[in-house]
């Protein structure tokens, strides 16, 4: 079982580094115009989206070294979900990007250290997150009508929660076990905490 949980731990890492980072919407930038096209879409986004895929796993993982369940999972998606309709009605949030790679760096130090952070802080944090990592999420379906809209919305609230629940449960698998399990996962975090120092490093620089 250690074995297996390592094996999904370093699977996951190596996911999120495979990832094109240039690529941010399945259908090349174009909103989409069906149900069917905006659900592909909407569980494309946060997968192709090297930043957001990583975070996802993150807080995945987090959540199984806190013992809060879900908790952080669920209120990065209702928070994402909420950043979305924030763009969609035309709110503008400062230095998306900046902010979504820093999360990144953030809850990657934070899976990485020893010990926990404050709970209040992280469900703070996460809420923040997500608004901005919604917000992003919105641009691939402004102007689209209600159906595709609510598909999207669908397609990557659903496979944020099937990426997120992929990770807790390979996070609980290893924390009972061996030393070995606790440093694979503080090694996931560093890995995480310097994809989101390259991503900060480029917008900064950019």
């Amino acid at each position: 079982m250690t074995k297996l949980g390592i094996a999904g731990v370093v699977g996951l890492s190596s996911l999120a580094l495979a990832v094109p980072a240039l690529a941010h919407h399945p259908f090349g930038g174009s909103t989409p115009t069906t149900a069917i096209a905006a659900f592909l879409s909407g569980l494309g986004h946060p997968v192709i989206g090297l930043d957001h895929l990583a975070f996802v796993i993150i807080v995945g993982l987090l959540a199984a070294v806190m013992g809060l369940g879900l908790m952080i999972p669920i209120a990065f998606t209702v928070a994402a979900l909420v950043g979305t309709g924030l763009h969609l009605m035309g709110l503008n949030l400062p230095l998306p990007e900046v902010i979504i790679s820093a999360s990144v760096l953030l809850f990657g130090v934070f899976l990485a250290l020893k010990q926990q952070p404050s709970t209040y802080l992280v469900m703070g944090l996460t809420a923040i997150s997500g608004l901005f990592h919604g917000y992003a999420y919105g641009e691939a379906i402004v102007g689209a009508n209600m159906g595709p809209l609510f598909a999207y919305l669908l397609g990557f609230a659903s496979i944020q929660m099937v990426i997120g629940l992929a990770a807790y449960t390979i996070a609980k698998r290893l924390q009972p076990q061996t030393e070995t399990g606790a440093l694979s996962l503080r090694f996931a975090g560093f890995t995480f905490a310097g994809i989101g120092l390259a991503f900060l490093s480029g917008v900064i620089l950019a």
